[in-house]
């Protein structure tokens, strides 16, 4: 007689088991209809699930977080049944659900075309036509072996052979005459999908990611609740494609990749003016509060690596070389590096905090695979810092970082920022006691701030908890740049110590902190939020001064001059061009003022100023100008953008 314990706290009594189904209808009928899915005790099940005892129940429904990767993994599941019916030649292979859709590996002699994608997109209307119960069937392993062995579908059965131990079952979902192996949960029936999906593309996968194994063919998908959400996602897909900021970097001209050097960047002026721009922004902010600006060796010995820990959890992700019988490490990382600076001179309590900041250029040995542009490269730079405090001083700490990382972002025009708390991971070192306070002291600074936040357990570093800040762009995408991270455990490895108030050596405590950090990623975000049209502060040419005759030529090399003079960042362009071409040209450049020059500004000392919307800001005397600029380079983030 199990008794039902829903989300609200309200219970009901059943005679005998029943499934969630069961229980939603016994709930209300509209409940029943709008059921997907359940969380029984924490876990997720099918509608049919039977609970037989005592449980926690809630209902999943459409408008539940679940849901999405509920449909997406059963987009996965209709998609291949669709390949199958079409192609029967097709093997299956693996199919999740993944952040906006799902994707499926098939091995097929034929190749797949854009034309198939069309197919197989109709026939998966068909199949949620059919609306075909999705159900949940359990068989001996030895049995699953031989039933999809008889199909001949080989990568199946060396799943189960590599993945399910003997004597272990086997799950297996079953739509109509098609099944899969799979632990589920699914919908209740492929009606349930709806029509928000879309096929996307094609792309070549590696069986088990092994390049030794045979490449299969992996078809992408997008699914959503309905064609309006779907139409939605597609659109933004557009304007993403816009910003992409690969190619805006090419078409101006900011920087650029080649195989000689993968995941690593060849910055051209324009490019490196706005990289410089952004690091000196932040050189400022450290000045302000206090940061000691350092740098630190790019080479160091694999011996310090292994006594911080880093070796063992990062090793086959660094660059390493040898030299006179010692290995070395690129550095990866700042943090063990700033822990020597520590160490030099004895240090007392009066010292603390010290807050060591560097642009760290760190090295990485990511895959290739998943190197993207600025987004994901293997050298960069981080806007890195490590505060050594005690720990009485660690809650200020953490409270004045919080302020700078959002008075950072307003800077730049983000003010959509979430919060997230990531606690200790499995693999971890350093004590729970430690541990402990350092989660309270990063949940009490989140709290006294007011923020709302969202728990991340076990996606902490290995040696303590982190803040993470994410950014929302102006096309809703989520970007995750800042860090503040807890350590009891680091400098007591490195043999960081302190002299405390009374006498005795202490190790204090070490904060990782970043706001941006990877300086290259967040300019990548930079150019894809502005679609290349930056803000005049981070602009890497602020204004083009234009002539219509070489009779102004003079007077346009004199203002340019006074503008430099200023600060400002100002081209001329003397050519002997019709104006309206120059303006046409330097407007696709994205440069936010065009400053032109005719016989009437010549004579009057004054010059038409252009924005790159088009806007006629009619004229205006250098001093205006000089103004107008300078105001709005101060408002920064605040400012009004043109679009």
């Amino acid at each position: 007689m199990p008794v039902i314990t829903l989300p609200d706290g309200t219970q009901r009594s059943f005679d005998s088991a029943l499934t969630v189904m069961a229980v939603a209808e016994d709930i209300g009928p509209g409940l029943a209809k709008a059921t997907l899915a359940g969380r029984v005790n924490g876990n997720l099940v099918d509608a049919s699930f039977l609970i037989e005892s005592d449980s926690e129940l809630a209902i999943i429904t459409g408008k539940s977080e679940e849901a999405m990767e509920l449909m997406r993994h059963d987009g996965a599941h209709v998609m291949a049944q669709a390949v199958q019916e079409l192609y029967p030649d097709t093997q299956v292979t693996i199919g999740p659900a993944i952040e906006n859709g799902f994707y499926y590996d098939f091995a097929r002699d034929e190749a797949f075309h854009e034309e198939d994608l069309k197919k197989i997109e109709a026939r998966m209307h068909e199949i949620v036509k059919r609306d075909l119960p999705i159900e949940r069937e359990v068989i001996d392993r030895a049995a699953a072996i031989k039933l999809f062995g008889d199909l001949g579908e080989k990568y199946k059965v060396e799943i189960i052979e590599d993945i399910i131990p003997e004597g272990e079952e086997v799950t297996i979902y079953r739509q109509g005459e098609w099944f899969d192996v799979c632990r589920g949960p699914h919908l209740p029936s492929t009606g349930m999908l709806g029509k928000g999906f879309k096929l996307m593309k094609l792309a070549g996968a590696y069986w088990r990611g092994d390049s030794n194994n045979k490449m299969l063919q992996r078809i992408y998908g997008t699914a959503w609740p309905d064609k309006k959400q779907l139409n939605q996602y597609l659109h933004q897909l557009e304007e993403a494609e816009k910003r992409d900021h690969r190619k805006l970097a090419k078409k101006l001209g900011l920087f650029h990749f080649q195989e000689e050097a993968p995941g690593m960047v060849f910055w051209h002026e324009k490019g490196w003016l706005i990289n410089l721009e952004v690091q000196d922004y932040i050189r400022k902010k450290l000045r302000q509060h206090d940061y000691q600006e350092i740098h630190t060796p790019q080479i160091v010995d694999r011996s310090l690596w292994e006594k911080s820990g880093h070796w063992d959890k990062f090793g086959d992700m660094m660059f390493t070389t040898h030299s006179e019988h010692h290995d070395y490490a690129i550095k990866p990382m700042n943090c063990p590096c700033h822990i020597q600076v520590f160490n030099q001179g004895l240090k007392s309590y009066r010292d603390l905090p010290l807050r060591l900041a560097e642009f760290g250029s760190c090295h990485r040995n990511e895959p290739s695979g998943t190197l993207h542009g600025l987004m994901r490269v293997r050298n960069f730079v981080q806007d890195d810092a490590h505060i050594f405090c005690t720990e009485d001083q660690l809650q200020d700490e953490v409270s004045a970082f919080i302020d700078l990382v959002y008075e950072v972002y307003a800077d730049f025009g983000f003010t959509e920022v979430m919060v997230a708390l990531s606690t200790r991971p499995e693999k971890r070192v350093g004590d729970d006691a430690a541990w402990d306070k350092a989660e309270k002291a990063l949940e009490v600074a989140l709290d006294d701030k007011g923020l709302d936040w969202k728990l991340q357990p076990g996606e902490g570093a290995f040696y303590g908890p982190k803040i993470e800040f994410v950014l929302k762009d102006c096309l809703g995408r989520q970007w995750q740049c800042g860090t503040m991270q807890v350590d009891f455990s680091m400098p007591g490895r490195l043999d960081a110590q302190y002299v405390a108030e009374d006498d005795t050596r202490k190790v204090p405590v070490m904060l990782h902190r970043a706001i941006l950090g990877s300086v290259e990623r967040f300019i990548g975000i930079l150019i894809e939020e502005h679609e290349g049209r930056f803000p005049l502060w981070l602009a890497p040419v602020q204004a083009v001064i234009m002539n219509i005759t070489d009779k102004q030529a003079g007077f346009a090399i004199k203002m340019q001059k006074m503008l430099l003079e200023q600060g400002f960042k100002v081209e001329l362009d003397l050519r002997n061009e019709k104006i309206g071409f120059k303006i046409r040209e330097h407007t696709i450049q994205r440069v936010p003022y065009m400053l032109v020059i005719g016989d009437k500004e010549l004579e009057n000392n004054t010059v038409t100023v252009r924005t790159r919307s088009g806007e006629d800001l009619g004229s205006m005397s250098i001093e205006g100008l000089i103004t107008r600029f300078s105001d709005e380079i101060a408002c920064r983030g605040s400012a009004v953008l043109e679009e």
